[in-house]
């Protein structure tokens, strides 16, 4: 056989996943007018294509069968990715589809309260609602205890909306367990209109690497329709939310029965809670009297009109309604053009819900005794044997009994400090002839108080 002649024969099978099998018969054949390639082709047919080592080597070229499989690989990986795409996108898109709609669904059932109630174990609805009885007493600090606007400790009720009188408890035959809880300011609906998600939500927990918000007895049992809140307290002040208020919350956590009612929460009113520090010059809702003068509305402590006042030796509340009894006006004038009219007004008005109390105190001078109370007002005068109390001595505002109160605000650390509680509760008296009798007495007293010839304790003094 002739080298020219002959030729190599490949056979090759592919086979692509199983779909099908091809079969390829490759030749390599080669012009016989080379008798190079002739002589080179005989060595390798005859010697086993065994290496020389002066002989240049041939470079290898790819098949023909080699560059078949590769095309007929590549077309047919087209081929079926084209076939596999359609099928795909069908899955994928069924897929997306059903998820979509799920989500719909769930939220569908979150948003709608009766969807809500019947997926909570067919909650039971009612007119039930728990209410704080009184409002907060304000202004609230960090680390102080909060209390009603009667400085008690707050109360919670269960209430039926139904049964029109919303402070007269409804008592139920189990204990009810309820949580108080801390609700930004802005949770703005109209009252009992929200449902027990939009409650929840609106919950406010404490600042990152903070302490518990709010600290205390915060989960109480609720028995015949009533409960008293033990000492709570915020541990951090509210100027880190975006509405810069708190509200106080309550909401049942559990029942002693297996119905599942729905009650409705309570909500208190929004309020501003401040840090600790700024208690220290907080304003007292009443004032009392003993409380330093910078404690009523629009006098700063250590301010200009605290300064004013001190100068003028009014210190305390109970100081500045002394002289505002005795002298208006020269309250007003210390005060100076710097607190204006509606700035005075303020002021006055708070000093004026100051609780007096039950002390008396007696100022005693010729022929006389004045009793009056904490402020020096007169409560109770008695001239020559004769009683009147201030309803009738209104009316009869002379100059002697002016004179007497305030000889008595002049003399104020030597009057003597008596307890007639009932002296504050005399109604008006109808005195007659004695009205008559006592205008004589103070025309003759007043007389003697003028000219200086009283020897006894009612004589002429430097009157304001």
């Amino acid at each position: 056989m002739m080298a020219s002649e002959m030729f190599a024969a490949e056979k090759i099978k592919i086979s692509l996943h199983g779909f099908v099998t091809l079969e390829v018969v490759g030749l390599d054949m080669k012009d016989d007018s080379d008798p190079v390639f002739d002589d080179a082709v005989a060595k390798r047919f005859f010697d086993g294509d065994e290496d020389q080592p002066n002989q240049k080597r041939m470079k290898t070229k790819p098949s023909l069968a080699s560059v078949i499989r590769e095309v007929v690989m590549v077309n047919f990986l087209e081929n079926f990715c084209s076939a596999l795409e359609p099928m795909l996108r069908r899955v994928v898109s069924e897929e997306v589809e059903n998820g979509v709609r799920l989500i719909s669904c769930m939220r569908s059932i979150s948003r709608s309260p009766s969807l809500k109630i019947q997926a909570a174990d067919h909650e039971q609805t009612s007119s039930l609602q728990l209410i704080f009885s009184k409002g907060l007493s304000l202004p609230i600090f960090t680390g102080t205890k909060i209390v009603d606007i009667n400085n008690n400790p707050l109360q919670i009720l269960l209430v039926d909306a139904k049964g029109g009188d919303m402070k007269i408890p409804t008592s139920l035959p189990h204990w009810i367990k309820v949580e108080i809880v801390v609700l930004d300011g802005d949770f703005d609906r109209p009252e009992f209109t929200w449902n027990k998600e939009e409650f929840d939500n609106k919950i406010v927990k404490e600042r990152a690497g903070k302490r518990p918000l709010l600290t205390g007895e915060l989960n109480i049992t609720m028995r015949d329709g009533i409960v008293t809140v033990g000492e709570i307290e915020f541990t951090d002040n509210s100027s880190w939310i975006r509405s810069r208020k708190f509200r106080l919350g309550a909401r049942v956590v559990a029942q002693g029965n297996s119905q599942n009612v729905r009650i409705c929460e309570a909500m208190t009113e929004p309020f501003i809670v401040k840090d600790h520090r700024g208690e220290l010059y907080k304003k007292h809702h009443p004032p009392a009297l003993e409380d330093e003068v910078w404690r009523l509305e629009k006098i700063g402590k250590d301010g200009a009109f605290h300064r004013k006042l001190s100068s003028q030796g009014i210190k305390t509340v109970q100081d500045f309604l002394k002289l505002f009894s005795i002298d208006s006006s020269k309250l007003r004038k210390i005060l100076g053009v710097g607190m204006s009219d509606k700035m005075w007004e303020v002021t006055l008005g708070h000093a004026k819900t100051c609780t007096l109390g039950s002390k008396l105190y007696r100022h005693c001078g010729h022929n006389y005794t004045l009793i009056l109370n904490p402020i020096c007002e007169i409560v109770k005068l008695e001239i020559g044997g004769q009683l009147y109390f201030a309803p009738d001595l209104k009316s009869m505002n002379t100059p002697y009994i002016t004179n007497l109160i305030k000889d008595a605000y002049a003399r104020w650390n030597s009057l003597e400090e008596v307890h007639e509680p009932a002296l504050l509760t005399q109604g008006d008296m109808v005195v007659g002839e004695q009205q008559t009798q006592i205008m004589s007495f103070m025309g003759h007293s007043q007389s003697l108080i003028t000219d200086g010839s009283s020897g006894g304790d009612g004589g002429a003094y430097d009157w304001f």
